[in-house]
């Protein structure tokens, strides 16, 4: 996420991992994740033209996603968001609204830093609080860990492990998270806060065989 007070002009660090340079480490630490919950993912795989003729590179696409009939789901990472890029995201997802329900195109979740805390309780709250308030600086558009561009409602998104060992998001009530496996989750997410990507060190995903 972004650090008030820090010069805006700086440059990310980019960061190696699994054979691709990522353009930040919040990127790096999000690829982390995806492996420790045991997901297939591509890394910028693809660019798009959007209706207003700008280019958009999606940072992520996931395969084979539980919960989701299509099986695959595109992520965005923002540590810092700014109205250009709000505007691509939102045009990218095709959101819209039919018939008074809010459906989308194009299934993205935007997500931000990597959730801190040593319970999982603390996972949902960090994810509550930027999945309900956004980024302030563009009115909170669109969410991160926000259904609104993914299925179209608006309960917060929890990435997670399910009890059967695969990648899902969560929503915010028992009847979402009754299948999630929290100490699993919180390796994923301890795994991707510790990594390391100094002097050739290799993280671990935390996984366990």
């Amino acid at each position: 996420m972004a650090c008030p007070g820090k010069d805006t002009d700086m440059k990310a660090i980019e960061t190696e991992y699994k054979g691709y340079r990522f353009r930040s480490r919040l990127e790096a630490r999000w690829a982390v994740f995806f492996d420790a919950c045991g997901v297939r993912w591509e890394y910028e795989p693809e660019g798009y033209e959007l209706p207003d003729g700008r280019m958009y590179l999606p940072d992520f696409l996931l395969h084979g996603v539980q919960g989701r009939a299509e099986g695959d789901l595109y992520v965005e990472v923002k540590g810092k968001m700014t109205k250009s890029d709000a505007g691509k995201i939102l045009q990218f997802c095709g959101l819209h609204e039919e018939d008074g329900i809010q459906v989308v195109d194009t299934p993205i979740l935007v997500v931000a830093g990597i959730p801190d805390g040593d319970s999982i309780r603390d996972i949902e709250a960090f994810c509550e609080e930027w999945g309900y308030s956004g980024f302030p600086e563009v009115d909170g558009e669109p969410y991160p860990f926000n259904f609104e561009t993914i299925d179209g409602d608006h309960y917060v998104a929890h990435p997670g492990i399910n009890l059967d060992g695969k990648f899902e998001l969560f929503g915010d009530d028992s009847s979402y998270t009754e299948d999630r496996d929290d100490r699993a989750t919180l390796r994923a997410f301890r795994a991707a806060r510790q990594a390391r990507f100094e002097h050739g060190e290799r993280p671990g995903t935390g996984r366990r065989a």
